[in-house]
């Protein structure tokens, strides 16, 4: 039944990317850089606009995605991302990904989730060309759902490009549209951070148990899985928040060749720290267990995502 509503959805959907809207948007947006510098790129016989900040002493790269309908200097998420990480010593390539009009859903996106393959590759390879690794994909929303399509599709020739994946929201749809494709993060035998707001979407709330479990599979012990204090989907006056929490767990994987590994604890402010909800992955078969076992009689707890970190330990 739920493959008959959502597939005429689907093949009504747009199936090309809306190229001009992302002409306009470069067109708007280049002159007005501050910070990096803009970059052309081609992918299926298209140009898109990149924006390359690098480091002064670069320790490794990070490409930034964006999420549905926005572009590589977009004011909430991608510019902290690209900029503030710039700061801890990490080079960034932001890129445009495909967009279709503004009053497009996630079902009307989906049709073109192939089209950001090319893009992504891409980017990957000006990094590889003009960087160096290691290489992490930052991605937000839609972007992680492009992402995450591209490690599915590519498989283990996606997964050896790159060293490390951060996804911000992941799981966002619409009303009454559910993921059609599942998140890729099982897949992934590298360091994963799993980062939502603590008011993010129901539904990203509502997946973060299932992203831990994918996590867990995924067997790299240095994944995390943080709930931002207060952060909405888009962290809105909040960007300094992701970026430390970012930058803290980027330091933690690849510590600067002057600093000893530290825990995620040590590198991140104790302000932040007292009050993010950080779920090292050896918790999070105990999770599950709670959960099941606490929530399973009454999983219409619309909160339940809240309730976890009181379960398990807060750092």
């Amino acid at each position: 039944m739920a493959l008959s509503v959502i597939m005429p959805t689907l093949a009504s959907a747009a199936s090309h990317p809306d190229i001009e809207r992302e002409k306009r948007m470069a067109s708007e947006i280049v002159d007005s850089i501050l910070d990096g510098e803009p970059v052309t790129l081609e992918a299926g016989g298209h140009e898109f606009l990149g924006i390359f900040t690098e480091a002064e002493e670069p320790r490794g790269s990070v490409l930034v995605l964006h999420g549905r309908g926005f572009h590589p200097d977009w004011q909430t998420v991608v510019q902290p991302m690209r900029v503030g990480l710039v700061e801890h010593g990490w080079n960034t390539l932001a890129i445009q990904l495909p967009v279709l009009e503004k009053q497009a859903k996630y079902f009307d996106y989906v049709p073109i989730f192939p089209y950001a393959i090319p893009r992504i590759e891409a980017a990957l390879d000006f990094l590889a060309k003009n960087s160096r690794r290691p290489i992490v994909i930052v991605a937000h929303s839609c972007g992680s759902h492009m992402a995450q399509h591209w490690i599915n599709a590519k498989g283990d020739e996606a997964l050896r490009r790159f060293d490390g994946y951060v996804g911000i929201g992941m799981g966002a749809t619409d009303y009454r549209q559910p993921m059609v494709e599942p998140f890729a993060l099982d897949k992934m035998r590298m360091p994963v951070l799993d980062l939502y707001g603590e008011e993010d979407y129901p539904a990203v709330l509502r997946m973060a148990p299932e992203r831990a479990e994918m996590l867990k599979e995924g067997g790299d012990p240095r994944s995390r899985q943080l709930e931002a204090p207060g952060a909405d989907h888009y962290f809105v006056d909040k960007g300094d928040l992701l970026v430390e929490l970012v930058a803290g767990w980027l330091d933690e994987v690849w510590p600067r060749l002057n600093e000893a590994r530290s825990g995620w604890s040590q590198v991140i402010s104790a302000e932040v720290r007292s009050q993010v909800h950080y779920r090292p992955i050896a918790a999070m078969a105990a999770i599950q267990r709670w959960r099941q076992r606490v929530l399973a009689p009454s999983r219409n707890c619309a909160g339940f995502t809240h309730i976890l970190p009181s379960a398990t330990a807060t750092r």
